[in-house]
């Protein structure tokens, strides 16, 4: 599993935190890295969830340079 961790104490718009927590939670898909479930541990969230081999989309998009076809082939799957 990966855990994502949350500062809820250094976010402005905690509601938007709550509504990522209820888009993952009522979707699951074979494609995607899906919510296990989330704790409070005292100012932050806890969202646990699968395990993604490679780390997060983040750094793959700061790092790897791909023309408009390869990103309409990785959002498409």
């Amino acid at each position: 599993v990966a855990v994502k961790q949350v500062s809820l104490g250094k976010q402005p718009q905690k509601e938007l935190i709550v509504n990522e927590l209820l888009v993952v939670m009522n979707n699951k898909h074979p494609n995607i890295v899906n919510y296990l479930d989330s704790y409070l541990v005292g100012d932050k969230l806890w969202i646990i969830m699968e395990y993604m081999d490679g780390g997060p989309l983040s750094s793959v998009i700061r790092e790897v340079h791909m023309d408009e076809g390869e990103m309409a082939a990785i959002s498409r799957e």
